[in-house]
């Protein structure tokens, strides 16, 4: 197939470029709008108990959670009586906007003491914008215009999760445009030292051009359909320019090595695609089952990611298959234009041959399979060692914190959390769609309810309760807690902590209720979305591991090598996961990557979208590496001569994609956003993990001492391998010679 493709490229080559021009064009224009189709939401399980009390409050009593959050400074204090009329104006007006609810403050609540700073400078107003996600992000914006700055003597600044959703949103449009910027010149100058031509530097670059603008458009179509998370963009973006490089890179270099040894452009273009093509189609295929695997997760933000970096591979692999072989049948050999440094003497194929078994990472693979025993020991405790903070991951639900400082969300945020009683802020609403008519019962449980260990005061249809007792008698405050025979029950915590919250959802829902119960709010939200992530992740897990268990298969048509290169692309993940917990839950070195705050907790979508594109990428390089064994094992029927020719053929290609892989993902460290800055660390870091400690020192010696059972298979799986599976050559040619050469003496 791939050989057809070849032969259909060469011949149609400006058809296919002006094909594919036009496409990138048209996904680079839909990009231009993909940002308001976007939602900075979906952190939620829709299928949870909370999604549910949220629903049934929204549809029982016309309400939803409190998502807009009204700072307000004086230069007196809120209780003068002209700082209390311009702020009960305040509050009036802000109650009068179209698609805002349940607004009350400071001045309209008999001067809530919670809802009052502790200098006495600040108060707050609290209301709810109604709709979607998407709807009440744009009016946020519109409120923020006309509500930020001096009103009436008073300081105002927005604030609330709504206003977080939209300035999220903003802050990744933002640094996808600022990522690109600093990683594409970057990336050039290294593609420069790495071919030393500038015409072979451009390719990889404008084949990543086109994958990122087709995966834009696609994008934009799925979030036409569908709801799909801003963070989708911040995908495609890293991925798009790192795997597209990384494609073209081994498309490029197999070409000009088919080039010196003699071969006509297009004849040269059937050569890289049959063989580089064939290790390309295999690696997308890799990328993006690791990131389809993250469907499994109810939480749309991972989805969205998941979907995303799939979309992303595929297209990426499909540039490299179909528009880079097009511009190299129209450059021909002037590949080699613009060259910046002069090719090595005796750089044709008979030279290129004699180096094989004189190159550093053929010296390199035979001292690590002398003494396989000790190397694979140390480096798996020192990779063990730089894993262990791990172990003390705290999992958590993002929040304004991510956020940088200049952030208005954070800032209000940072405030209430400061200056505020912000307990009455974080209060669960528990709901009963039915069973509310019995009065007696609704006050039993609300009793039952405040004598909870965690919990200041209940508040429902019958009153106020506390420690047990009914501390306030229904009265007009507490007739929206009931509507027909439903009813809810607002539960605020002792503290504003969020460990203290999450333990009290647990609590409430093992109490025994007298009517059907439903626990929401924030941190009855988080908490069900953990669960969700914890439930579904042996499923994604399973997906991922059982796929690429074949896809290994047909690469290198072993039994054990799948397993193998499993258990090391794992194993390279440590380091990253250890980094993961100790910059950016504990702290240490954050101010190496910009402004964040560590808050003591990792975003639990975090770990899970790492592992799924990290994983991707390090059996991404297994697949290069060992499709290339497996080439050198048919050539000479010798494991060790295999491991240690293969790795050498690879050995430059593939550090060189993972250098400029990395210098792509570490430019997304100047993101605003923490969440965007862990996968800038995190993916660079298994991929240079991946590409030195595993490639050049544990799989070496793994394989030795596997020897030739490394390559068994049994018969069956032998004669379906030789059907379907992935070569680097055609056929199968003959052992060039079966002894151990490269170990003797």
């Amino acid at each position: 197939m791939l050989d057809r493709l070849a032969g259909f490229v060469v011949r149609k080559r400006l058809a296919v470029l002006v094909v594919g021009l036009l496409l990138a064009v048209v996904g680079g224009v839909a990009s231009t709008t993909l940002f308001d189709k976007l939602t900075a939401g979906g952190f939620d399980d829709p299928t949870s108990e909370s999604s549910r009390a949220i629903t049934a409050l929204d549809k029982r009593f016309g309400q939803g959670l409190p998502n807009l959050t009204l700072l307000v400074t004086s230069k007196g204090r809120v209780d003068d009586p002209s700082v209390a009329a311009a702020g009960t104006e305040l509050t009036r007006k802000l109650g009068r906007e179209p698609g805002v609810a349940n607004v009350s403050s400071y001045w309209t609540t008999g001067k809530a003491p919670q809802l009052r700073g502790e200098s006495g400078h600040k108060a707050l107003i609290m209301g709810t914008i109604t709709g979607d996600d998407t709807s009440s992000q744009k009016r946020v914006a519109e409120l923020a215009d006309r509500y930020e700055g001096s009103r009436d003597g008073l300081e105002v600044k927005v604030g609330g999760y709504t206003k977080f959703q939209r300035e999220l949103l903003e802050q990744g449009q933002k640094d996808a445009t600022t990522g690109e910027t600093v990683a594409i010149p970057i990336t050039l100058v290294a593609l420069v030292f790495i071919f030393g031509s500038a015409v072979a530097a451009a390719l990889p670059l404008a084949v990543a051009l086109v994958a990122m603008m087709l995966t834009m458009g696609l994008t934009w179509i799925l979030a036409s359909v569908t709801t799909v998370g801003s963070l989708a963009a911040s995908v495609v973006t890293l991925l798009g320019l790192g795997l597209a490089i990384d494609y073209s890179l081994l498309m490029v270099s197999r070409y000009r090595e088919e080039l010196r040894s003699g071969l006509a452009p297009p004849e040269a273009i059937r050569a890289t695609l049959t063989s580089a093509g064939r290790t390309v189609t295999f690696s997308a295929l890799t990328v993006a089952v690791s990131s389809l695997a993250m469907a499994w997760f109810p939480l749309q933000a991972v989805r969205s990611m998941g979907y995303a970096g799939a979309l992303t591979a595929l297209l990426s692999g499909a540039s490299s298959l179909i528009v880079l072989p097009a511009l190299l049948a129209l450059l021909g050999d002037r590949i080699e234009k613009g060259r910046v440094f002069r090719r090595r003497r005796g750089a044709g194929s008979e030279a290129a041959a004699r180096s094989v078994e004189s190159g550093f990472w053929h010296r390199l693979a035979t001292t690590v399979m002398r003494r396989p025993v000790p190397i694979v020991t140390i480096v798996t405790a020192f990779l063990l060692l730089l894993g262990a903070p791990f172990l003390g991951i705290n999992l958590g639900m993002p929040d304004e914190r991510v956020m940088p400082a200049s952030s208005s969300a954070r800032q209000v945020a940072d405030t209430v959390r400061a200056e505020f009683d912000s307990s009455e802020q974080n209060a669960l609403q528990v709901v009963a769609p039915e069973g509310g008519s019995d009065r007696a019962a609704v006050g039993a449980y609300a009793k039952r309810l405040s004598q909870l260990p965690h919990v200041a005061a209940v508040r429902t249809a019958t009153g106020a309760y506390a420690e047990g007792r009914q501390a306030a008698p229904p009265d007009q405050r507490y007739a929206r807690f009931a509507s027909g025979d439903a009813v809810y029950f607002s539960v605020v915590p002792e503290t504003a902590g969020a460990d203290d919250a999450d333990r009290l959802v647990g609590e409430i829902r093992s109490q025994k209720a007298p009517f059907e119960a439903l626990v929401g709010g924030a941190a009855a939200t988080n908490h069900d979305a953990a669960a969700a992530l914890e439930k579904w992740l042996p499923y994604a897990l399973g997906t991922v591991l059982l796929t690429m268990l074949v896809l290994l298969f047909l690469v290198t048509g072993s039994v054990m090598l799948p397993f193998l290169a499993l258990v090391l692309s794992a194993l390279s993940l440590t380091a990253t996961f250890g980094a993961l917990v100790w910059v950016f839950q504990d702290g240490h070195l954050a101010g190496l990557f910009g402004d964040f705050t560590p808050t003591g907790n990792i975003a639990a979508t975090i770990p899970v979208m790492l592992f799924g594109l990290a994983f991707g990428l390090a059996m991404d390089y297994q697949v290069f590496l060992l499709s290339r064994m497996r080439e050198e094992y048919d050539l000479t029927g010798s494991p060790t001569a295999a491991v240690a020719q293969g790795l050498e053929r690879t050995g430059r290609i593939v550090t060189a994609a993972a250098v400029a892989i990395s210098v792509v993902f570490l430019a997304f460290t100047v993101s605003g956003i923490s969440l965007v800055k862990a996968y800038g660390v995190g993916l660079p870091l298994a991929v240079l993990m991946d590409a030195t400690l595993i490639r050049g020192a544990v799989l070496p010696a793994a394989m030795r001492l596997g020897g030739r059972a490394t390559w068994w298979a049994p018969a069956p799986l032998r004669r379906l391998h030789s059907r379907y599976g992935l070569r680097e050559e055609p056929a199968a040619p003959t052992p060039r010679h079966t002894g151990d050469r490269a170990l003797t003496g």
